[in-house]
C-alpha cells in the first residue's frame, strides 16, 4: 500500500488527524501535526506512518525521564500494530524491536558513568545521573537524535560541568 494511500485511509477514520510532507516520520505535539517522508514508500514506510499516528492518537506529548520515554514508544507500538489491523497492514515484530533497540541503546550509553562505567539510573530530572559507585554526577543531553554525550561536574558542588575524559 502507497503511504498515501494509507493517509487517506487514516484520514477517513480519524478526520481530525493532521498529515504533513516533511523530511522524517515523526508526530509534533506543538503543532499537532504527523510528518511523513512524502517521497517514502514500502513496507517500512507505512509501519513508521502508523506509529507515528500511534503517538498523535494517544496525545503524547513529552516525557520527564528515559524509562517514560520508552513506555511511550511501547505504547505508540502496540497502537501503531491495532492501527494496521484495521487498515490490512501487519508490522513486522523484528522491525518493532530493532526500533526500540535504538532507544534502548541510547539509553544505556547514557546510563554509563564516566569515570568507573557503573550503570546506573537517571537522578530527579532528565538530565542528570549520579553514580552509585563513585558518585560521580554527570549531565546528558536531551536530544534523542543525538550522540550520548555525558558531561561530569567539575568538582564536588561545582555549577559547571567538562566533558569527560572518556566519551561514547
Amino acid at each position: 500500500m502507497a503511504v498515501q494511500s494509507l493517509i487517506n485511509k487514516l484520514q477517513s477514520e480519524y478526520p481530525g488527524l493532521r498529515f504533513t510532507a516533511g523530511n522524517q516520520f515523526c508526530w509534533s505535539p506543538e503543532t499537532g501535526e504527523i510528518f511523513y517522508k512524502a517521497k517514502a514508500s514500502g513496507k517500512k514506510a507505512n509501519w513508521s506512518l502508523l506509529h507515528e499516528t500511534g503517538h498523535a492518537l494517544l496525545e503524547h506529548q513529552s516525557y520527564k525521564g528515559d524509562f517514560e520515554l520508552v513506555r511511550l514508544e511501547v505504547a505508540a507500538w502496540e497502537k501503531a500494530r491495532e492501527l494496521g489491523e484495521g487498515v490490512g497492514v501487519t508490522i513486522d515484530e523484528d522491525h518493532i524491536q530493532d526500533c526500540l533497540d535504538t532507544y534502548r541503546d541510547w539509553l544505556y550509553k547514557r546510563s554509563i558513568c564516566p569515570t568507573c562505567t557503573t550503570k546506573c539510573l537517571q537522578q530527579g530530572d532528565f538530565v542528570h545521573y549520579r553514580c552509585f559507585n563513585c558518585h560521580t554526577v554527570w549531565r546528558v543531553t536531551t536530544n534523542r537524535f543525538c550522540r550520548a554525550y555525558r558531561y561530569k561536574k567539575a568538582s564536588a558542588g561545582a555549577e559547571a560541568f567538562a566533558l569527560p575524559k572518556t566519551g561514547i
